[in-house]
Formats: C-alpha cells, structure tokens, sequence
C-alpha cells in the first residue's frame, strides 16, 4: 500500500545583499581594497574621485546615504555622497613585513649569477621544485623529465646537479639540500673551519645515524675524539638551522609578503582601546551624472530614456548593495574583534601567553549573536596589530583542558608548562613522557600520556632519548 505525504519544506534564499556581504567580510584590507576598485570600474555609478563644492548653500550640500534612494523618488541633483568611512581621503596606514618571498629572494640571487639563457631556466625550475623549508626532495632523474615535458627544456641530470650546485651557494646557507644530513654540512662548510666545526663535518660525513639517536660513545671511540671535543661539535651542530626556507609547519603562517592589520588595539592608562582604521579604502560616492540621469528619466514614457533609466536603476541597486556590504563588514568585524578583547581582556591588557583563556569560534558566536560561520569568516585572513606584537585573529582561539582545580586552561598554557619542564630537565636523564605527565600533574595539569606526545610533537621537542646530553 502507497501512503501518500503532503510536506512543506522551507529553502531560505539569500539575498543579493546577503551574498555580497559574506563575500566582502572574508576579505582582508589589501584584498578589500582591490576588491573595491574592481567595483568601481565595473559600475559607473560609483566615483570615488573628490567631490566639486556646490554653488548651492550647505543644506544643498548635505552628505546622504545610498539607502536614501529609492525607485519611487525622484533624485536631487546634489551630489550623493555615501557617507561610510569618513570624510579624510588618504589616511596614511602601515604595511607590515612579514618577509620576503622564499623563491623570490633565490631568483634574485640568481640574477646575480653569470649564466646564459639555458642555465638560468634549468636554475630557475630547480627553485620552482624545492619544498618550502628550502629543500629538494625530487628525484634528479624524475626532474630532468619534469622540465622537458612540463617546460620544454632539454637538461641532462650532469647540468641540473651543476646548478643545483650553485644554488647550494645562495642564501639562506643549506638551501637546497636533499637530506637533512646535507643540509647541515653545506651550513658547516660555510663557517670558519676551526676544530670543532672539522670534528662537527667528520660526525655528521660518517656518523650522522649515530648522532641522530644519540650513540655518543660509539662516535668518540670510531672517530677517537674526547668528550668535551664531542661537546664542542655537538654544540657547532645543534646551531645549525634544519629548515634553511623558514617555513614552519604553523596554521597562522601566511604566504603574503606584507600585511595590513585590520584592527588596531592601544592600551593606555589601563584602557584598552580597539579601532579599525579606514587605512586607504577609497570614499565612495554616486556619479552626479548618472544620478541625474535617473532623475531626468523618471515618470518617462519615451524607449529610449526607459532603457537607460533601467540600466543606471541596476547599477543603483547594485551600488546601494556593495556599499551597504562594506557597512555591514565593517560592523561585523568591529563587533566581533571587540568580543574577542573582551572575552580574552588581561591576556591582551599583560601580553601573557599563559593569560589565553580556552577559546573557540562558538564562544564569540554566543556573545554577538552572529552565526558560527561568520565569526569563522571574520578570524580568517585577519590581523590586529597590538602593543605586544601583530597576531593572526586565529592565533586566539584554542581548544582547551581543566586543571586539578577544575579550571579550564588553554592548550598554549600547557605547552608553555610543558616546555618550561623541558627546559628545566637534567639533559643527562631527560623525561620521558611518564615523567612528564607526573611532572605536569606535580604542577596542577592533569593531561594523559597521549596528549604530552602531542603537544610535544607540536612543540618540536624529540623523545626523551634524542634529548640526551653528554
């Protein structure tokens, strides 16, 4: 037997607003700003060149919204200005470093290399295949087809080794290398060539296994060295950078070489103060020729002015839309970054790590009122610049723990913890994890075996036994 059911099922369909708000709230400043001036070639409604003073007394004068227009009423021929980000032109805004592209500072120096038309493209690939923490794990074989199949050149596995080798020469020292233990030479083949750093190259050339798991007594008795020459090398080696690209494997490292902090937080005389500066977003303004023409086109019945009254109505509508999005960014981001100083206030009064309260996106949600997705979409790709430093907004959020007083505390409040217990180890018997977890709970943090590997591992700290001193 069919059984028949009658449902109603409710779709909510965003509006043109709506889609144009959640687009523009994702943006960062720079992005925003192109994102801006593509609107203002597209629709000519929108001007954002100095608006000419008016004969007519000031009331004639006045600054208006867009959202003042409608179709019904006729347009003043007075300039329309959208009065939503004050009235200073240019405000001068700074522009942060973060650094200089990783590929870009290598096809600089190779600039700088004498090599003809053939070998700098050869080079040039080889800096295009390396990993971004400065190493090149392609096979040479697999990277001589690469080129000729993906870049129509023609190599031989003799030249790429050639300008491989000559990349090796570039800085930062270690880029490059195929391994780990290559890596370290070409940085202690560039330093002065005293005992210690001979005794570091012989460790590494011949016993880079036994180093890595700390056999010290199998090195000194195969290479015949003493124990404070051990130590000497030892120390010439730990200095050396492993990851010669800088990369770190870090949710909040960006790939942009400058950023433009959205938010400014200032905190003076115990005031924490919280402003979104305009930074060189453009004021934007109706066309007065355009508003003139809608104004001479209504109430018409003649084709023509029909049309074109149709056409400047879609980019008024459209105009009325964009602008009223950038409002609406600008009051989400203001109320949600003002969430996160309350919510997280004396880490951002002291500059603490340890003062980071557990965090998460649905927290801010509750105390706005805006949805999830949008607290997700105002954290991501946004930056604030405080006394203490500039942060990605995600750098504030975190999952979290209960201390043996039953208090939540961030997972950046233990690592902080477990690197202080680290650090303060008899590097002769470091702590295994056990030992940690009791070292931890001695402290008042009750964390499982499982989540001390964790954040160990996040932290970059190897087991118990890699940590060993002589």
């Amino acid at each position: 037997m069919l059984k028949q059911e009658l449902g109603l099922k409710q779709q909510q369909k965003l509006s043109p607003l709506q889609i144009q708000t959640i687009k523009i709230i994702e943006l960062p400043v720079l992005e925003l700003e192109q994102r801006i001036r593509k609107e203002l070639e597209e629709n000519p409604v929108l001007d954002d060149s100095p608006a000419e003073k008016s004969d007519s007394d000031e009331e004639d004068t006045r600054d208006v919204s867009l959202s003042e227009i409608n179709e019904d009423d006729p347009i003043p021929s007075y300039r329309l200005h959208v009065n939503n980000y004050g009235k200073d032109e240019r405000p001068q805004y700074n522009t942060f470093s973060v650094k200089q592209s990783f590929t870009q500072s290598l096809m600089e120096q190779l600039g700088f290399r004498n090599l003809d038309k053939h070998q700098h493209a050869v080079a040039a690939f080889i800096i295009g295949s390396l990993d971004d923490d400065g190493y090149l794990r392609r096979d040479i074989e697999n990277l001589v087809d690469d080129m000729a199949f993906r870049a129509n050149i023609e190599t031989t596995e003799e030249e790429v080794l050639q300008m491989l080798g000559i990349i090796q020469e570039f800085e930062p020292t270690g880029v490059g290398a195929r391994d780990l233990r290559e890596c370290l030479l070409l940085q202690l083949a560039n330093l002065k060539q005293d005992e210690s750093t001979v005794n570091a190259t012989k460790i590494l050339t011949n016993c880079f296994q036994d180093f890595s798991n700390r056999h010290f007594h199998r090195i000194m008795s195969r290479l015949g060295l003493s124990e404070e020459q051990l130590k000497k090398a030892t120390a010439k080696i730990v200095k050396l950078n492993p990851a010669p690209g800088g990369q770190v494997d870090d949710s909040y490292n960006d790939q942009a070489q400058q950023i433009v902090p959205d938010f400014v937080l200032t905190y003076d005389n115990g005031q924490l103060n919280l402003t979104m500066p305009r930074f060189s977003l453009p004021e934007i303004r109706v066309n007065k020729k355009y508003a003139e023409l809608l104004m001479e086109a209504a109430g018409s019945t003649e084709r023509q002015k029909k049309e074109a009254a149709t056409f400047v109505k879609q980019k008024m509508d459209s105009a009325k839309w964009f602008v009223e999005a950038l409002k609406q960014r600008h009051n989400t981001l203001m109320n949600t970054m003002q969430a996160i100083v309350d919510y997280q206030e004396t880490y951002f009064q002291t500059g603490d790590e340890s003062n980071l309260k557990p965090m998460v996106l649905k927290d801010i949600a509750e105390k706005t009122g805006f949805d999830i997705s949008t607290i997700s979409r105002v954290v991501n790709s946004k930056y604030i610049e405080t006394h203490f430093g500039i942060f990605p907004l995600k750098y504030f959020f975190s999952e979290g723990l209960e201390n043996q007083e039953g208090e939540e505390v961030s997972t950046r409040e233990l690592k902080k913890v477990l690197q202080e217990c680290v650090d303060g180890e008899d590097k002769h018997k470091p702590l295994t994890d056990d030992q940690l977890v009791s070292e931890m709970e001695s402290k008042g943090y009750k964390v499982a075996r499982r989540t001390i590997a964790k954040y160990r591992e996040q932290l970059g700290i190897p087991k118990a036994r890699l940590r060993k001193e002589l």
